[in-house]
């Protein structure tokens, strides 16, 4: 006859996890906001990193490096979302 192992019980986070957790998830959505929309806005070719390399001008200005830069915001936001979700399940 043999007993079935009991699941261990999940771990209860400190207040100093949930507050770091919540730090990662406001930072990863703030720049998953601003890659998304800044590099479409009518500052994004003039602003001071734009001027700073002149040949890289054609770069910076070219919808794949904005599409690009958007589709990095994106996943940011995907990860601030999951975050969201893995804080709920944790016992946020």
């Amino acid at each position: 006859m043999s007993v079935a192992p009991q699941p261990e019980p999940q771990p209860k986070a400190t207040w100093m996890q949930k507050f770091s957790a919540l730090l990662f998830i406001l930072v990863c959505f703030e720049v998953g906001v601003f890659l998304v929309v800044f590099p479409w806005l009518q500052y994004w070719p003039t602003n001071r990193l734009a001027t700073l390399f002149p040949g890289f001008h054609e770069i910076w200005t070219s919808s794949y490096f904005r599409g690009a830069l958007s589709g990095l915001g994106v996943v940011n936001l995907y990860i601030s979302l999951a975050e969201i979700v893995r804080l709920r399940r944790f016992g946020g």
